[in-house]
């Protein structure tokens, strides 16, 4: 199930981001998210999409929503969400190229439901993405496994409800930041190296953050 966006207005881009949904742009809730008085935006979220979007990355959503095949929600409902969602960005400037939604439980045993890739490569046949040149930001392992499975550079955030322990967490296969702001400074650092055609949004972004991060390596495309 995917919910498509207008791209007339969008910078091109050879580069797209993948970005969880619950625990990374909005708090995740046990008891999931099942209407808009429920979704609440992380700090920092809105502004972090809206920042790919200024430097030429596309924004593509990919999120399980085991909830709509538990029968807690509809399919109809999580597109509704979706849609407010995608138009509180667009008013800030942001654009979600496309969103991709599984909604299976895990007992399923399908081929989208992450840690499984298929949406990543549905995404990436629909859209002529090169997932070597791609990110990933979520915020649990599963993420992580269905980003390394496809060959994306994978980012960890630690916003989400079951943060994984640190000893589970694998940081030469994938680099850990406390929110998705940090991790797209991260990501537009290594898309727009020193030296090269930096968007001047990115600068404003760096700006506007205060924050310098260390120096740090490029983030390694995944090791299959």
């Amino acid at each position: 199930m995917t919910l498509e966006q207008s791209a007339s207005n969008r910078p091109p881009s050879r580069t797209a981001v993948f970005v969880d949904r619950d625990g990374v742009i909005n708090r995740e809730r046990r008891d999931y998210v099942t209407r808009w008085d429920d979704f609440c935006f992380l700090p920092g979220a809105v502004e972090a999409l809206v920042a790919l979007t200024r430097a030429g990355l596309d924004v593509i959503v990919i999120t399980n929503q085991s909830a709509i095949h538990r029968g807690i929600v509809t399919a109809a409902t999580v597109d509704g969400l979706h849609q407010r969602m995608v138009e509180v960005l667009r008013r800030a400037g942001g654009c979600v190229l496309a969103i991709y939604v599984c909604p299976h439980t895990p007992d399923e045993g399908c081929a989208c439901r992450k840690p499984q890739p298929g949406l990543l490569l549905q995404a990436a046949r629909e859209h002529g993405l090169d997932l070597a040149r791609c990110y990933l930001i979520g915020d649990k392992l599963s993420d992580m496994e269905a980003g390394m499975a496809v060959g994306c550079r994978c980012l960890l955030v630690r916003t989400g409800l079951d943060a994984p322990p640190a000893d589970t967490i694998v940081t030469e296969r994938y680099r850990v930041f406390p929110s998705i702001r940090e991790a797209v400074d991260a990501i537009l650092v290594d898309a727009f190296p020193v030296g090269s055609e930096r968007p001047l949004e990115m600068a404003q972004w760096r700006l506007e953050a205060r924050t310098v991060p260390p120096a740090a390596p490029p983030i390694e495309p995944a090791r299959n």
